[in-house]
């Protein structure tokens, strides 16, 4: 017996996931990564930002300095590697729609569009954020 939400799907359409428009597989390596998984790598990041940050500003807290950090902690590993070092730690990077080995410059659009804390949060049907669809890019696991 079919439920309502499944109602009117069949066929193809009813095993879609996340990635399949891209091309992405369903899990494993190159799938996307889930919001949970981006959201811890981005926590780590920014703790890691005000411990980097509070070592040089020490006695005092790093204030806004560390906003300056975490900016350099994402834009330039993402654009060399494709990744920052909580993904890198949690096993997923970013990677161009286009098939490019590595953003390169789109890393500094997209982490502007990520200080604003809202276009993450927004995802379409393939799991990108507004500011991943404004770059051409989508997080996906590397192991």
């Amino acid at each position: 017996m079919t439920g309502a939400r499944d109602a009117g799907r069949s066929g193809p359409a009813s095993e879609y996931h996340a990635g399949a428009a891209l091309g992405l597989p369903e899990d494993g390596v190159g799938s996307v990564a889930t919001m949970g998984v981006r959201v811890l790598a981005f926590l780590l990041d920014a703790v890691a930002a005000g411990v980097i940050a509070y070592l040089f500003t020490r006695p005092d807290l790093p204030q806004n300095w560390s906003l300056l950090v975490w900016a350099l902690l994402t834009v330039m590993p993402v654009a060399v590697f494709g990744f920052t070092p909580g993904q890198a730690a949690l096993g997923i990077r970013v990677a161009p729609v286009t098939g490019a080995r590595t953003p390169g410059l789109w890393a500094v659009p997209r982490t502007a569009l990520i200080f604003l804390i809202v276009p993450p949060l927004i995802n379409d049907r393939d799991g990108r954020g507004l500011h991943d669809r404004a770059c051409r890019t989508v997080v996906i696991r590397m192991r």
